[in-house]
């Protein structure tokens, strides 16, 4: 399919989507909300993708709300506004439940809503010169649809002061507060992300895909009896599944799995 925002390619079970107006430092629209959220959509069920990287071309990687979008927004209603809103909002949600693993390669300046396209992601790799700023409220606006993803990723602590200060923080900060998995240099990052990526593709496809949920679904809920059955649960199904089974059996026959074959 071709894109008029990205660009797609799947190589070794593999699938990185770049972000492609580098003229516009990769600020999204609408045409490229709604086709990042098709192309999440696609690639969590295709059987031949066991990972995504999303990237970006240019110096940038994202640098929010395209200009001309927001012009063409201040015109809307409220109804109309709302019902745009709900498809950016929508497109992480996307990004955010993805059954396959995903990787934010962050090679340059991320800001406002570009934040948020990186929060969804499971990991994120940043370039130690990329600078990260939630830039809303000097606009007079609030980061509403992306603040469940980025607060969950750097905290409430972070959020209370970078959501109300619009300050510019660098890569070393992200990872200080969560935000960031990996700060390397710009020439690492290749590599650095092709590793992550590796691990990703080599292991149980189901039982990352699993693991991704696990993580999901149980983060903050309290340590209860139903928890606990909940858990058992979980571990005794993936246990007996073909995976499961064939991933004991080749540890203990010392053979590679069948999913790497």
């Amino acid at each position: 399919m071709e894109y008029q925002t990205l660009t797609v390619s799947i190589a070794d079970k593999l699938a990185t989507v770049t972000l492609n107006r580098p003229e516009l430092r990769n600020a999204f629209n609408e045409h490229a909300i709604a086709e990042l959220a098709l192309v999440f959509d696609e690639l969590g069920r295709n059987e031949l993708v066991r990972a995504v990287v999303l990237a970006a071309n240019g110096p940038a990687f994202c640098a929010g709300a395209d200009l001309n979008w927001m012009k063409k927004m201040a015109g809307y209603s409220h109804s109309e506004n709302q019902e745009d809103a709900a498809r950016l909002a929508d497109m992480l949600r996307t990004i955010y439940l993805c059954p396959k693993p995903t990787v934010a390669k962050v090679q340059g300046d991320c800001y406002a809503g570009g934040m948020g396209l990186v929060a969804a992601c499971d990991i994120v790799v940043a370039a130690d010169t990329v600078g990260f700023c939630l830039s809303e409220v000097k606009l007079g606006l609030i980061p509403a649809t992306i603040s469940p993803y980025v607060i969950k990723a750097m905290g409430e602590q972070a959020a209370r002061r970078y959501f109300l200060t619009a300050e510019r923080f660098d890569a070393v900060e992200a990872r200080r507060i969560g935000f960031a998995h990996e700060v390397v240099s710009a020439d690492e990052l290749d590599a650095t992300v092709a590793a992550i990526a590796k691990s990703l593709v080599n292991n149980s496809p189901n039982a990352v895909m699993v693991a991704k949920k696990l993580v999901r679904e149980v983060v903050g809920e309290p340590v209860t009896d139903a928890l606990l059955l909940d858990t058992a649960k979980r571990i005794a199904a993936i246990r007996a599944s073909m995976e499961g089974r064939e991933g004991v059996a080749s540890f203990l026959e010392k053979r590679k799995p069948s999913w790497l074959n």
